[in-house]
């Protein structure tokens, strides 16, 4: 079971200077993973100004990132395979400033092109750095998702916060876009070091060859559902947890800081839940604690309690971070090696983001349908309930492919 891995991986990790340079380039790719999408959202009426486009375009997007996600990341193993870990996840990075300079040219062309190369590049960061992880810290996969998810948010976070008041000023918005190409050129220059060496997508291990591919083995779909799922209710929330609050009473700013409160709580469980996961042979204790956090948090703004909305936006907050951070570890636990990993990673966030695409767009279909929040939040929770069920699947001590 997963449990034996790592009593029969006993071998403690070097930290030397190599080593910290390896974690310091992982956080910083990391870092450069959601800044570039988060920073769209709350400028988005600018852009519409300044371009002139409709509500249709601007919130396709948001949605260009998840098609690139889905469409690509099947592929980055295979690269990974071939090229090995250094020079694609580099050539990603390369792509990812290519397209934050592109986007920021200000014409509406450059928007669309830019967003999709940004959502390539992104795409072989997401699979790519979960595989990494488990070949080379093995007994560490835990801590180095923690920082690996940490990063993640941070930048999400604080790109989310800045991106409104740097558009406000002379930068305008394509200032407010292009400048996350300073983290990206950061993130090579770390990552530079490491094109010295390979890191091998394929093992010494009895386990290094696929019998059959990743996505006819049961888990797997378990795995994509939990990924997927709790990917839709990211995404679907950010669309339109402000807009609902608004209905409900608040002031934009107030609706804005709500938001922002529900991504700061996401903080504290990213980082503790992969730490707490990797100890664990068995994670549905785990489920259940963001699965309750869930149902209390949409149960709340079901209600209309608006009162107590802080409290409903921290609980979901904590249950995004928490979901978020072991479906990540899925790829790890469940899987045998890195070569697994980066197939399940693949496999799972390809499916997975297809699926998170179509949230906004069915609530927002749904809302308008029945011209009612209440009608449209029913989404949140048949969601929430297909989150528990297929992590609580994912969470058993077990792997996807079976022993040899």
């Amino acid at each position: 079971m997963a449990s034996q891995q790592s009593a029969r991986l006993s071998k403690k990790l070097n930290w030397n200077r190599n080593t910290w340079i390896l974690v310091l380039g992982i956080v910083f790719i990391a870092a450069t993973l959601r800044s570039p999408l988060t920073s769209v959202g709350p400028i988005i009426s600018y852009i519409k100004e300044g371009l002139d486009i409709s509500n249709v375009l601007a919130g396709f997007i948001t949605t260009i990132p998840l098609l690139a996600f889905a469409i690509v990341s099947p592929f980055a193993p295979k690269f990974a395979s071939r090229f090995g870990f250094e020079k694609t996840l580099l050539f990603a990075m390369g792509i990812l400033a290519v397209g934050i300079l592109i986007r920021s040219f200000g014409n509406t062309f450059s928007l669309l092109f830019g967003t999709a190369l940004i959502g390539i590049a992104i795409a072989f960061g997401n699979v790519l750095l979960p595989a990494l992880i488990k070949l080379k810290f093995p007994l560490q996969v835990g801590l180095l998702t923690s920082l690996f998810t940490l990063a993640m948010n941070i930048t999400a976070s604080v790109a989310a916060g800045v991106s409104y008041p740097i558009a406000g000023t002379s930068f305008g918005w394509k200032g407010a876009l292009g400048c996350w190409i300073i983290l990206t050129i950061i993130a090579i220059i770390v990552w530079l070091p490491q094109l010295r060496k390979k890191a091998e997508l394929k093992e010494n291990h009895k386990h290094t060859k696929l019998d059959k591919p990743i996505w006819k083995y049961p888990l797997t779909w378990a795995i994509t559902l939990a990924m997927g799922l709790q990917s839709l209710i990211f995404y679907t929330t950010a669309a339109w947890i402000p807009a609902m609050l608004e209905a409900q009473g608040m002031s934009a700013n107030q609706a804005g800081w709500m938001f922002s409160i529900m991504q700061f709580s996401q903080l504290p469980m990213t980082f503790l839940i992969p730490i707490l996961a990797g100890r664990k042979s068995d994670q549905r204790s785990l489920v259940v604690m963001f699965g309750s956090f869930y149902v209390v948090g949409f149960a709340g703004i079901l209600m209309n309690l608006t009162s107590l909305t802080m409290l409903w936006m921290i609980l979901i907050g904590l249950a995004g971070g928490a979901s978020f951070g072991l479906a990540m570890m899925f790829f790890s636990l469940r899987t045998h090696n890195a070569l697994e990993a980066a197939e399940l990673s693949g496999t799972a966030q390809s499916i997975g983001y297809l699926l998170a695409a179509v949230g906004p767009v069915l609530y927002g279909y749904i809302h308008d349908l029945f011209e009612s929040w209440h009608a449209a939040n029913i989404l949140y929770a048949i969601t929430v309930v297909g989150l528990i069920i297929s992590a609580w699947i994912s969470a058993k001590d077990r792997y996807v492919t079976p022993e040899k």
